[in-house]
């Protein structure tokens, strides 16, 4: 079982919240020679620093910058799909989803760098746990196609995650029970800050871009999956995932590109991986193990610029691939039937419409780069400092 497991976690900050994330699966018993970080960063960052810190935890892992990345790309004869990971954007998290497929991991993290885990839970071990279930679980559903993963406790905080439509709010609920049989995600939820757009920061009265109201343990009862046909945002800040998700899980060109689109990356990959989950018959799980969410202040108006280009692209871009990919078989099947409609529909009834034939142009080049990438044994490549 050694090293079955990437753990990608996007940088330029808090690197140091790994140290808390091995102390956490050491404290549990959860055997850390199964883990290999993958910190994405900057060239402007200490990467020296940041190995180091590997080096001290025991922990085997690598540490990218972008000369590093580009390093990588040249490394496995595939430079010409360098440009599919956008320049210091958090969508660099396709980096991490690249080394993966590289080298063959089974099985996928993703951290954000101002979290840290609740130290009630084991939290590689229950992320693990969620994706080996078979079971009845909860399942949800709303007369609006959209499941709000903070529906538990909705009517205390009355809160919408980041990324869910506008269109779809003052939703009907309906909890059932599912037999659950093949889990491909693992989302887990978060405490303290919760996870919101800046339009919905701002009309909780909070200028510093986090929010008013706050999450507590309290305010989470149960996992639970959303029904076949209904959607939901999927945040990458603490998710994992199976190997097989990879081809359909691309985190789009966000921030460096001509329409300024930004922000969408987890949650646009989360509707394509819930549409693709649906085709083939599987469930992504949302709930524990919570983290707590640490988010650095800052002008929630920065947030609010880099929001707005793709608001009214979010309100419609999970209805365009919820028509295609039936009788698909594999993730990268139904993929390829999602970047098709987008990269041959004409969207000019929206504002910024052709980001969304520029995302499906890239996500054929996805495709065609993972099936470039043979897996082959980790390839050290030479550090810049």
């Amino acid at each position: 079982m050694s090293r079955e497991i990437c753990v990608v976690v996007p940088t330029i900050r808090e690197y140091e919240c790994i140290r808390a994330y091995v102390e956490n699966a050491r404290s549990h018993g959860f055997e850390t020679d199964r883990l290999f970080f993958v910190l994405v960063t900057e060239d402007f960052c200490d990467s020296a620093a940041m190995r180091e810190m590997l080096s001290d935890l025991g922990v085997d892992g690598e540490v990218f910058d972008g000369s590093r990345r580009e390093a990588w790309f040249e490394a496995h004869d595939v430079s010409e799909f360098s440009h599919l990971v956008p320049a210091a954007s958090h969508a660099q998290t396709s980096f991490g989803l690249l080394y993966l497929w590289a080298n063959d991991f089974e099985y996928g993290f993703f951290i954000d760098d101002d979290t840290l885990p609740h130290a009630e839970w084991d939290f590689f071990g229950r992320h693990m746990a969620n994706l080996a279930f078979e079971g009845e679980t909860e399942s949800v559903r709303s007369d609006e196609r959209w499941v709000n993963v903070l529906y538990q406790a909705f009517d205390e905080h009355g809160l919408y995650p980041r990324g869910y439509p506008y269109a779809a709010m003052d939703e009907s609920v309906e909890t059932g029970v599912k037999d659950v049989e093949h889990v491909v995600a693992s989302q887990g939820l978060w405490t303290n800050v919760p996870d919101l757009d800046a339009v919905r920061i701002l009309m909780d009265g909070d200028l510093r871009g986090q929010a008013q109201t706050r999450t507590t343990r309290e305010h989470f009862t149960n996992d639970f999956v959303a029904d076949e046909g209904q959607y939901l945002t999927v945040c990458s800040m603490n998710l994992a995932f199976r190997r097989e998700v990879v081809p359909a899980f691309y985190q789009l060109p966000m921030d460096d590109n001509a329409w300024d689109v930004g922000r969408f990356d987890d949650i646009w990959s989360g509707v394509f991986l819930k549409r693709a989950a649906d085709l083939l018959g599987h469930d992504v799980v949302s709930g524990f193990p919570l983290c707590e969410h640490n988010k650095a202040p800052r002008p929630t108006f920065d947030d609010l610029n880099n929001e707005v280009p793709g608001l009214e692209l979010n309100e419609h871009l999970w209805e365009y691939v919820d028509e295609v990919g039936a009788g698909s078989e594999t993730y990268a099947e139904a993929f390829r039937a999602m970047a098709d409609r987008l990269a041959e529909g004409d969207f000019s009834d929206l504002n910024n419409g052709a980001f969304l034939t520029h995302c499906g142009e890239y996500m054929r080049d996805w495709l065609d780069c993972l099936d470039a990438l043979t897996p082959v044994d980790p390839q050290p490549v030479p550090a810049d400092d």
